[in-house]
């Protein structure tokens, strides 16, 4: 399918695959010696992991992220691993190989690396985390198109994957204490579904969502970043309610909002206000998200329409793009979010 999102899809593939080379574990019963070096590098795929679903996180929050070669540091894990590995197991004898893969688990350095993976782990989801929740507000604050449906679900599809990795933990301790028995089976077989059923369910809501939300410009802050609220005074207080007033009687007189891809950027032109002063008093001030602050317009505007018994031969579908929304769902979201009623109920209420 022709996208304009390949970096995205191809991150997020990666790391499908770097998870399943490194799942594969549990399908080796047996490795043959002219094999050995291929599987011990199969060991060092893992140190790409949780890298992979962090850039993965970045291409789809932000819509003009890139590659570039400071993301090669993201590999530095990657290749140190080799690195050891070249010097006990790569250029070695078979005999060297076998004895190394016998009593590795022994060796200091092998916990040293397993440490490391999971600091990595840790830091890259809590960096996905972070990247996520910032998107979000940020988006919030600078759009009007409610669909962020795959922001939430790459939220939810990050929790799950970090409390999986829990069950990852508990194979850890399971090994150690009772050694690779049959609960450790279970607790594998258990981890490998679960990730399955996690995979499927995300890639199943791309799949029924192909409008997604595709990410904001990484240059947009987060509007408390770029201006502190300033301390309340008479002073500042009778100016900002000033503006305000002003903001309110311009959204009434022009309905700006009616624009479905109307954004703070297009509002601050039309106001003649610099887009961090308008965003400030939104955000700040008026203690609104710029998605709300617009979407209340527009649910007003529904409202009145919906009043009107010359316009009752409009479907609730022509409504809302014609108040500015672009999707029903949302539209119904929102609408009952305002009114506590569906758009229907609410007409029917009304005569």
């Amino acid at each position: 399918m022709k996208t304009k999102h390949k970096l995205g899809n191809r991150l997020f593939v990666f790391f499908l695959i770097a998870n399943a080379v490194d799942a594969s574990k549990f399908l080796i019963h047996h490795i043959p010696e002219n094999f050995i070096n291929l599987e011990v590098f199969r060991w060092s795929i893992v140190y790409l992991v949780p890298a992979s679903f962090y850039l993965y996180a970045m291409s789809v929050c932000y819509s003009n992220f890139r590659l570039k070669p400071k993301h090669l540091l993201h590999a530095i894990p990657f290749i140190t691993y080799n690195l050891n590995l070249m010097s006990s197991v790569y250029f070695e004898t078979t005999e060297m190989k076998l004895h190394f893969i016998k009593n590795m688990n022994q060796m200091p350095i092998t916990h040293f690396f397993q440490f490391l993976f999971e600091l990595l782990f840790q830091v890259y989801f809590i960096a996905s985390f972070l990247v996520i929740r910032k998107s979000r507000t940020v988006y919030l604050e600078n759009y009007t198109n409610p669909n962020i449906s795959v922001l939430n679900a790459l939220y939810k599809i990050t929790i799950l994957y970090y409390f999986l990795h829990f069950i990852v933990l508990v194979r850890w301790l399971v090994t150690f204490i009772f050694g690779s028995g049959e609960i450790r089976v279970w607790v594998v077989t258990l981890d490998g579904f679960a990730f399955l059923i996690c995979t499927c369910w995300y890639l199943f809501e791309a799949l029924n969502n192909p409008e997604f939300f595709r990410g904001v410009n990484s240059q947009l802050k987060v509007i408390e970043e770029i201006i502190p609220k300033q301390k309340s005074s008479a002073l500042i207080d009778d100016e900002k309610n000033r503006q305000i007033e002003s903001l309110k009687d311009f959204m009434i007189k022009n309905e700006p909002y009616l624009d479905s891809s109307l954004t703070i950027q297009d509002l601050a032109e039309q106001v003649k206000i610099p887009v961090k002063d308008l965003s400030a008093l939104i955000n700040l001030y008026m203690n609104k998200h710029f998605f709300d602050f617009i979407n209340e317009y527009r649910i007003e505007k529904a409202k009145e329409i919906l009043k009107d018994s010359s316009q009752k031969d409009l479907t609730i579908l022509e409504i809302l793009y014609q108040v500015g929304f672009n999707s029903k769902s949302s539209f119904s979201t929102s609408f009952k979010k305002h009114t506590g009623k569906t758009p229907t109920e609410f007409r029917k209420n009304s005569f």
